[in-house]
């Protein structure tokens, strides 16, 4: 029972940790301790030193000495996980037109419907969220546990780009557009027609990410 509980407050510490990093609450260059994280979670530090260990193994945290220094994401880190989405997103997507059920269709549609009313009342979180879950459900749909686990892992690890660029209103209305011709492109099973808008919708993103990020990081 002990070792299930710390596993799990380990998952919950890590997840909480890796969020605050990717989306700028810890940034690079600053300082955790496992005595500061484990009073700020009200957890104890056996399972924010497995969490830290696990941030590690991602390269997000580093080991100097006694201290554990954030890394983040850097500028080359952005360029390359750039470039594997945009070599990845369509064929995924394009394995998903071949497989997608009429219930993953409905999950799709809902989820841009939402998206949609967001854009239309300027939520960017809620835009931001909706947007990780059409990704989300179109990386589930495509049969692929890699590629579901790689495009999830690389989606995740733009959160704070992606708000910055769905915080520009004519960008996530273009960005809603772009899911929903996806969607059709799905709907009518046309999958090189899916791969296509894929991956035009994953180079709209890059561009527009490197955009704001050559202003607003603190990265780059």
């Amino acid at each position: 029972m002990t070792v299930n509980r710390v596993t799990s407050l380990a998952d919950i510490v890590y997840e909480q940790v890796e969020r605050d990093i990717l989306s700028g609450v810890y940034q690079r260059g600053d300082t955790l301790t496992e005595l500061r994280l484990s009073e700020q979670l009200k957890v104890s530090r056996t399972p924010v030193r497995e969490a830290l260990r696990r941030l590690e193994q991602d390269d997000l945290v580093e080991s100097r000495g006694k201290s554990i220094v954030v890394v983040g994401i850097t500028a080359d880190d952005l360029m390359d996980i750039l470039e594997m989405r945009s070599l990845l997103e369509g064929t995924a997507t394009a394995k998903c037109c071949r497989r997608i059920t009429a219930e993953e269709l409905a999950e799709l549609d809902e989820i841009i419907t939402l998206q949609e009313f967001y854009v239309s009342r300027n939520m960017t979180d809620r835009i931001l969220e909706s947007d990780s879950h059409f990704h989300e459900a179109l990386y589930a749909a495509c049969g692929s546990r890699t590629f579901e686990k790689q495009l999830t892992a690389l989606h995740k690890k733009l959160q704070r780009y992606r708000k910055m660029s769905v915080s520009v209103s004519t960008r996530a209305r273009a960005s809603t557009a772009e899911h929903r011709g996806i969607f059709q492109a799905l709907t009518a099973g046309d999958a090189a027609r899916a791969e296509e808008l894929a991956f035009q919708h994953v180079e709209m993103a890059r561009a527009n990410i490197l955009k704001n990020a050559g202003t607003n990081c603190d990265y780059l």
